[in-house]
Parts: C-alpha cells; sequence; structure tokens
C-alpha cells in the first residue's frame, strides 16, 4: 500500500464520518460539532497536527492523526499518534501498521524524533499490534491527562 494521503479541507466530510464511527466504537462523548470543530483547523493548516488519509483519497479506509510537539528528553520535535482508525470491514489486512511504518519514516525525515502513542491497558491485542510496529513500553510511566 503506497496509498497514505495528507488531508486538506476537501476531505472533511470523508474524515467527520470517519471520526464519528471511531468515537462511537470507543464511546467517547463527542457529536459532529466537536467533530468538525476539531478537523476544521487541521486540515486548513494549523502547525499543531496533520492528518492522513489510509487508502484511496477518494474512498480512504481510514485514518491517522498526529499531533505535534517539542521534547527536551528526545532532543526536538515530537509527535503523538492522537487517532488511528480502520474501518472494521477491512482490519487485520496490514493497511494500519503500513500506514504507521510510512508515517515513522516520513516523520523521522522531518526531523520528528520521537512518536508517542496511547494504548488502553486492557486490549492486549492493541498492544501485540503496536509492538509489532516497534513501539515499546515506557516502564514507570503513565500518562496522565487534565481536561480544561
Amino acid at each position: 500500500m503506497k496509498a497514505l494521503h495528507l488531508a486538506g479541507p476537501d476531505d472533511l466530510e470523508r474524515l467527520v464520518a470517519m471520526v464519528r464511527a471511531f468515537h462511537v466504537e470507543m464511546r467517547y462523548d463527542s457529536n459532529e460539532e466537536h467533530v468538525r470543530g476539531a478537523l476544521e483547523p487541521i486540515l486548513e493548516g494549523a502547525p499543531h497536527g496533520a492528518i492522513w488519509l489510509i487508502g484511496p483519497r477518494k474512498a480512504p479506509v481510514g485514518y491517522i492523526m498526529i499531533s505535534f510537539g517539542w521534547s527536551l528528553e528526545f532532543g526536538g520535535l515530537d509527535a503523538m499518534v492522537d487517532e488511528l482508525y480502520v474501518r472494521p470491514a477491512v482490519r487485520r489486512r496490514g493497511m494500519g501498521g503500513e500506514a504507521l511504518q510510512q508515517l515513522s519514516l516520513g516523520l523521522r525525515d522531518s526531523g520528528v524524533m520521537a512518536l508517542h502513542l496511547e494504548a488502553d491497558r486492557s486490549d492486549e491485542r492493541l498492544q501485540q499490534f503496536y509492538r509489532r510496529n516497534r513501539f515499546k513500553m515506557r516502564e514507570g510511566y503513565a500518562l496522565m491527562s487534565r481536561v480544561l
């Protein structure tokens, strides 16, 4: 698969549908207005992140959202996989892993020093997927959040 495309404003409707499906699956408390409000600035070029479509541009099977930050520990620009979604009907075909691999190489070549993500501690299948894609648990660390 060489089908990883940077999403832009013209992809909003396709992404709204997929993000809503993912949020329902994950039981996130979001609605269409919330999703649109989060997507629009990124699709219009906000420097805080980017979204790539997985699969054919006109009929994507998923997306990956990356947000950017800065890390003294890792020596510069770092990134976080905010969401990775592949439609249920086409999962387990390697598309998510290939997207992560392509994106990791592209981000590295663009100067990103580390790529982070979070995974449900109770979802062993998901953790195995990320381990196969060269992510490692950081012993002694726990992601903590404060909603503002």
